[in-house]
């Protein structure tokens, strides 16, 4: 079993225009404002692969902030791309629910059958979500921080100075991995199963050889993740409560009777999570500095700006890049008429850079002022679980990697992410260069 999905990169490309070619009303490649506005679709996944989506998001927040789509390859729905319309959407969640669905892209077949507390609505998702939330209280993460600490300085000092290397795969990757086992009381040994199983859940068949369609990653799933899973469960339960997600899932008084469909959505929810915001950010990060070289000199000159500069990277990658909602009943949303039953999907990566709301937001600033006015972890009742846990992260691992580099020097192309959920990479070839 690999350590993450094996990407062809020389194909990779080739394989999305393919796939692209033909999807009615196809938007790669086009000039966003040479395409009407009711042809337009931005849930493709080729725009976030080949980083070319912010002009389309940029003329539907200046012509029509609140979006219908008609037609895609998802059904229709609506795109709500400023970030006070979005705002008003994660508020209301008695009239926009989350339990029909929670992306743009349709989950088909067994897939269907699972389900988290992300996908559910008051007060199942509330009570569900307060089983698990002490993992990541401010006691525990004093108590984790050393714990990281330790960690990043090992990954750090194993890399090959030198010599080209991918960042993800040794960075980013293994720092989320081991933190993801930690949290579960994951035997570490085995712990790239956790990073193994994410992708699986997220991948696009399009692009890798691994997983072929929504079956095969419900067999993988229900066949490797769920009984190893079930396993630790059936440890745990006859032991006393401990401080790790599991033992917290099977105490709970609201989740110790989850049928093995829930077990399996709950857990997907707190690996996914609990991977692609670091892991992307982590990257991301060392991408932004690199495009800004006046900026990473500035944190060079004053690393006390690290603790600014962290929000500012999950702002600028903006790992998730959406969110959707189904409406409960006919409302009204940026002067539009939605429907009981639209899907609504907010874009947060548009919100990110809505100029009425961020100063300057095509600039990648580490010394922003009010760097944490950003969509990047959601809003209200369903804001990131994690978000803290995810800042201390970022923020230990530049700590060290100011302490050992000089610079972290990316050398070759990026390679993203085929999805329109996820942004992030699955390869960032970079040079490390000691102090």
């Amino acid at each position: 079993m690999s350590k993450s999905l094996a990407f062809d990169k020389s194909g990779v490309l080739d394989k999305i225009l393919e796939q692209t070619a033909s999807i009615k009303n196809n938007m790669y490649g086009r000039d966003p404002y040479s395409i009407p506005l009711e042809e337009m679709d931005v849930s493709q996944a080729a725009l976030f692969h080949t980083n070319t989506m912010w002009g389309f998001f940029d003329r539907l927040r200046d012509e029509e902030p609140v979006h219908y789509c008609k037609e895609s390859e998802n059904g229709p729905y609506w795109s709500v791309t400023k970030f006070k319309d979005i705002m008003e959407v994660e508020s209301k969640h008695e009239i926009f629910s989350s339990a029909e669905r929670i992306s743009v892209m349709k989950r088909e077949g067994e897939l269907n059958n699972t389900s988290s507390f992300i996908a559910m609505d008051e007060p199942e998702h509330g009570n569900q979500r307060r089983t698990v939330q002490g993992v990541v209280a401010p006691t525990n993460l004093a108590l984790l921080e050393p714990i990281i600490r330790e960690r990043v300085a090992d990954i750090l000092d194993s890399l090959p100075v030198g010599e080209t290397f991918n960042w993800v795969d040794l960075v980013s990757i293994e720092l989320t991995t081991q933190m993801l086992a930690t949290l579960f009381d994951f035997p570490f040994d085995e712990r790239h199963k956790l990073t193994y199983w994410s992708d699986v859940a997220t991948s696009m068949p399009v692009v890798d050889g691994l997983v072929a369609d929504d079956a095969e990653k419900f067999r993988i799933l229900s066949e490797e993740c769920l009984p190893a899973f079930t396993k630790l469960w059936n440890e745990r339960v006859n032991e006393p409560p401990g401080n790790d997600l599991i033992s917290m899932l099977a105490h709970g008084e609201s989740t110790r009777n989850m049928q093995p469909m829930e077990f399996l959505g709950n857990l997907l929810l707190l690996i996914i999570g609990g991977n692609d915001t670091t892991r992307n950010s982590l990257s991301g990060g060392v991408l932004a500095l690199n495009e800004n070289p006046e900026q990473y000199q500035k944190l060079r000159d004053d690393v006390s700006l690290i603790p600014k500069f962290v929000p500012e990277i999950i702002r600028w990658q903006t790992p998730l890049t959406h969110m959707a909602r189904t409406a409960l009943k006919d409302t009204t949303l940026g002067g539009k008429n939605i429907k009981k039953g639209d899907l609504l999907v907010m874009w947060y990566v548009s919100g990110n850079r809505d100029a009425d709301y961020v100063d300057r937001p095509y600039e990648f600033i580490v010394d922003r002022d009010r760097p944490r006015q950003h969509l990047s972890f959601g809003f209200g009742i369903h804001r990131c679980m994690g978000n803290r846990l995810a800042e201390m992260q970022l923020r230990i691992a530049w700590e060290e990697i100011m302490k050992r580099f000089s610079k972290v020097e990316v050398v070759g192309e990026p390679v993203r992410s085929h999805s329109t959920f996820i942004k992030g990479f699955s390869d960032l070839p970079v040079r490390v260069h000691p102090l």
